[in-house]
């Protein structure tokens, strides 16, 4: 079998035993983007391959680093890794150099990892969608003619391809759980403060965004999640919590899940998706699990309403210098000056009605986890779409009224800082993929983990069924 085939597992034990050397492990790796890469355009700022081999032959030259030591890696293109562009998708960074590793890509190499290069992302990370007018569109594997999903989507495909065998990504608004639905793979979304996300800029008022891992099997992500997670000294609000390997392996028999479906009908979803997740129930309840479908726990209007407000005061923090510069304004995707005049319209005390309903419905949440293991919803309320569309006008008849409206679903999640699991659970009509996730209370981490491996036993989605590229 191809190292590329390989899970991270198996692959790192291999180096481990010196069943395959690092320089062969990239070889493989190289060929492997260079077949597959020009059709979905997942991976870009890729290093020159000599530069690549010779790091690899450092690498098998010296002690082991760490429990990456010797895998490839792409970092997604909103943080920063020493000696290769940051361009976030925008033209404004485009080709700006970072002279020092993220704290998360730190880590990485700091457990051996080889970082070859990005992983393509919408412009700011703004919408489930991976274009921008730097590195184009990526394409989804399973019918090139659609999304990725975004904004881990260049991150997810590459897994997908299996031109890497581990990805980081980040996740506000769904994008470590819908690129995963729709390539087929695993996306953790982890609890908010496990991965701590950056030393510079305010840490303490905003919690919407985290970074995460993705692969093709859950004791992938955690292994991933191992290296990514852990307090930093220099950053509040962190976890401490690790532990999330070795075994993964348990019985699901008496597991409480509780099927929240379209949130009552407020959540549209295209045809096909409830039947299609509603199936996977089946298989929940087929190994042990106690799966019982839920009236909607929260009002739906009231998460959107603290949603949109919060995730806008937060990104007019990060990017209104941007904005308040005529020459960057215009250079802005239609999406990010939507955000910023949202948040600079909003007054102290409406952000903080906003905070209210989110401390409502995380104390709501906290009542059903006394009663269940975990909560189910789709993780996307569309399938992959045409990928020269900027984003879905409509969601089953119901027109969207704002660029991100047509993911709603994932909100819940996001607006108090839950984990959550996406796992893949097959195809629709059209021959292309969905995914549920699977969220529990902060610090469940390990739990969803491993009801996503007793999943991935029964069903090894990602390899029963991987895109067919037309040369394998």
């Amino acid at each position: 079998m191809e190292p590329f085939e390989q899970s991270a597992l198996e692959l790192t034990a291999m180096l481990d035993r010196k069943q395959i050397s690092v320089v062969e492990v990239m070889q493989a790796t190289l060929a492997r983007i260079d077949a597959v890469n020009g059709s979905v355009n997942a991976i870009v700022s890729l290093r020159d391959h000599d530069s690549l081999m010779a790091e690899a032959a450092k690498a098998d030259a010296a002690p082991r680093r760490g429990p990456l030591h010797g895998v490839p890696m792409a970092i997604k293109d909103l943080a920063d890794a020493k000696g290769l562009p940051t361009s976030m998708g925008s033209p404004i960074h485009a080709g700006q150099i970072a002279t020092s590793d993220a704290l998360m890509v730190a880590r990485l190499r700091a457990a051996g990892a080889i970082i070859i290069g990005k992983t393509n992302t919408p412009e700011f990370g703004l919408g489930s969608h991976t274009f921008n007018p730097v590195h184009g569109v990526t394409r989804n594997p399973y019918d090139l003619s659609r999304s990725a999903g975004g904004s881990s989507g260049g991150a997810a495909v590459a897994l997908s391809t299996r031109m890497l065998a581990l990805a980081d990504g980040s996740d506000m608004m769904g994008s470590l759980r819908n690129p995963a639905a729709w390539n087929n793979i695993y996306g953790l979304r982890p609890s908010w403060g496990l991965v701590p996300s950056s030393t510079s800029g305010d840490s303490f008022l905003h919690q919407l965004s985290t970074l995460g891992p993705m692969a093709r099997s859950p004791c992938d992500i955690a292994a991933l999640l191992e290296v990514q997670a852990g307090s930093d000294p220099r950053v509040p609000h962190g976890r401490c919590e690790s532990g999330f390997m070795p075994d993964l392996d348990v019985d699901l028999t008496g597991k409480r899940i509780g099927w929240l479906g379209d949130w009552g009908g407020a959540y549209p979803m295209e045809p096909g998706i409830l039947e299609l997740c509603q199936d996977a129930l089946h298989t929940l309840s087929d190994l042990g699990a106690e799966v019982e479908e839920l009236a909607p726990p929260f009002e739906a209007a009231q998460l959107w309403e603290s949603w949109t407000q919060l995730r806008s005061w937060s990104l007019l923090s990060d990017e209104v210098a941007l904005y308040d510069d005529l020459e960057t304004r215009k250079a802005l995707k239609p999406a990010m000056i939507w955000e910023i005049e949202h948040g600079l319209s909003l007054s102290a005390l409406q952000v903080h009605a906003a905070s209210v309903i989110r401390s409502e419905w995380f104390r709501k949440a906290a009542s059903m986890f006394a009663v269940y293991d975990a909560l189910i919803l789709p993780s996307a309320q569309v399938w992959p779409f045409p990928a020269d569309w900027i984003h879905p006008e409509q969601v089953n008849g119901v027109a969207t009224d704002t660029y991100h409206r047509w993911m709603e679903v994932v909100i819940p999640v996001s607006l108090i800082g839950l984990p959550a699991l996406n796992i893949p659970v097959g195809f629709g009509s059209g021959g292309l993929p969905m995914g549920l996730q699977i969220f529990g209370a902060r610090g469940s981490d390990k739990a969803l983990l491993e009801m996503g491996q007793a999943w991935h036993r029964a069903t090894n989605w990602p390899n029963a069924r991987p895109p067919d590229m037309g040369f394998v």
